[in-house]
């Protein structure tokens, strides 16, 4: 009986990691949206998002999202200007990149909604990087694409990344009281499995 029990439970654990094996995602950019919120003058609050983001997950578990800072949208173009030129200095530091070791935690996605806490990643952002840790919910579909979420937001100061100047050339342009420099930073990727 237990030799059974141990065969049945391998069958049933093949089924549901038969997604994962020999397989490699890629991030579509239609479906997958990373936001921020600024907050001016002490208390007013704007979300923004970036229009193109890009990278995958390997099957053995590394994952690397790009985001091409210049396709910042803040319904403001000439904010965007500013944004891009005076604050990411784009010709420099062209994209802000994430990459993590998914390796551990790959198998335990399998079709359905998993809760995975405490990810560690590193920022790689306007020339510093910095390790920051987050909790996901990650949803596998039964033909295998993955979306993972941000369970909450994750809070980026501009001191870690030395951005701070840039954030005070803003505010000097805009003739405001204040822009705040810890920045909360959401995020929906879908990842497309290669087929």
């Amino acid at each position: 009986m237990f030799k059974t029990m141990a065969v049945a439970t391998l069958s049933l654990s093949s089924l549901l990691l038969a997604p994962i094996a020999n397989a490699a995602w890629h991030v579509n950019n239609d479906q997958s949206k990373v936001s921020f919120i600024s907050i001016k003058s002490n208390s007013i609050a704007e979300a923004h998002y970036f229009k193109t983001v890009s990278g995958g997950l390997s099957d053995e578990g590394q994952f690397k999202v790009e985001i091409d800072l210049a396709s910042v949208e803040t319904m403001i173009p000439i904010r965007n200007e500013r944004m891009t030129n005076l604050l990411f200095e784009t010709a420099q530091f062209p994209k802000a990149i994430i990459t993590a070791d998914l390796t551990k935690r790959l198998q335990a996605i399998a079709p359905g909604q998993h809760l995975l806490k405490g990810i560690s990643a590193e920022l790689d952002f306007h020339g510093n990087k910095k390790t920051i840790k987050f909790d996901v919910l990650a949803n596998m579909s039964p033909m295998g694409d993955i979306t993972i979420s941000s369970l909450s937001p994750i809070i980026i100061n501009a001191s870690d990344f030395a951005v701070t100047e840039g954030i005070a050339q803003l505010q000097k342009l805009a003739g405001l009281p204040s822009i705040a420099t810890a920045v909360p930073v959401d995020f929906s990727l879908t990842l497309n499995k290669d087929r």
